[in-house]
């Protein structure tokens, strides 16, 4: 296992380094000056100049890669010029609350979908299955900005029951977590209906069955573990997906993410403010697939073989 791990995170490095270097150049494919259109027109060229050192961009391009580097390294993004203040420091502010919502949307699409897969796939080509299919192909229909402002109307306008916008309790949190969590949950169930399918029709399963074993046990201890696999492909790889609608969402429902954040400083040509984010958005993605190749071999044990 150890070995297995060390491997993995060999994998990684060069995806982080890449992923790093593209955020520094993203600076430098901005059209024209970037500090001329972070201070906007009319201002003194000796502003321009102070600024430009302040940022570093008056040396050369290898000297403020190294320097970009040894920041990141260090945990030191920038300074923001719209808020004054570090990047870093916005971030770690904001980056919580999105978590905190990808979490829950992971968790609303996981407790949709396995249930519903299993039964799709229990009750195949039964009214049961059709139903099913039909909900996760009209969940598929609707994308994140249709869907909230639908959410908002019935749930927090028409009867009052959640609040409209906003973060602080675990209220504010249901309406943004079904948004995210609804069009992932009729992928995951689609792929749990799959699995299932192919699962329940191998060996094993017979022989669990014809051994007496409760048909619960057989379906969700023994079939649903293997057919897991793919499904924890699909999350891993959603799971930036989530992180890229959660711009979309955190803007419908005041959300004070990280998604929010980058939104607010693009409108405020805050470029190294966007360089963090992204940054931020880039890595935690890299990091989740890390995760998901570990739980691969946590689910299959041969994997690690």
């Amino acid at each position: 296992m150890l070995r297995y791990l060390a491997t993995r995170v060999l994998y990684t490095l060069p995806v982080i380094w890449l992923v790093v270097s593209l955020v520094f150049l993203l600076i430098h494919l901005v059209p024209g000056d970037p500090i001329q259109q972070m201070l906007g027109e009319g201002v003194p060229p000796t502003d321009l100049q102070a600024a430009r050192h302040l940022y570093g961009l008056d040396l050369p391009l290898g000297q403020q890669y190294l320097h970009y580097w040894k920041g990141v390294l260090h945990g030191n993004l920038g300074l923001s010029i719209r808020y004054g203040t570090g990047v870093s420091q916005l971030i770690a502010q904001r980056y919580p609350y999105t978590l905190q919502l990808t979490v829950a949307a992971l968790a609303v699409a996981i407790l949709l979908s396995i249930p519903a897969g299993v039964r799709s796939a229990r009750q195949r080509n039964h009214w049961q299955d059709r139903w099913i299919s039909v909900i996760s192909l009209f969940g598929l229909s609707f994308p994140n900005f249709a869907l909230g402002p639908i959410l908002i109307l019935a749930f927090a306008i028409q009867v009052g029951w959640l609040p409209v916008s906003g973060a602080g309790s675990f209220a504010n949190l249901i309406l943004p977590a079904i948004t995210m969590g609804g069009a992932l949950a009729a992928i995951l169930t689609r792929m749990v209906r799959t699995s299932m399918l192919e699962e329940l029709n191998q060996d094993y399963v017979r022989t669990a069955r014809a051994k007496g074993l409760d048909e619960s046990t057989v379906v969700y201890r023994h079939a649903l573990r293997n057919a897991m696999i793919p499904v924890i492909t699909v999350l891993g790889l959603q799971f930036g997906a989530l992180l890229a609608g959660a711009i979309v969402t955190e803007t419908i429902f005041s959300w004070p993410g990280i998604g929010r954040l980058t939104i607010q400083a693009i409108s405020n040509r805050d470029y190294y403010l966007v360089q963090g984010c992204i940054l931020a958005i880039g890595l935690t993605y890299v990091a989740v697939n890390f995760l998901t190749d570990l739980l691969y071999s946590a689910v299959n044990p041969r994997i690690r073989q």
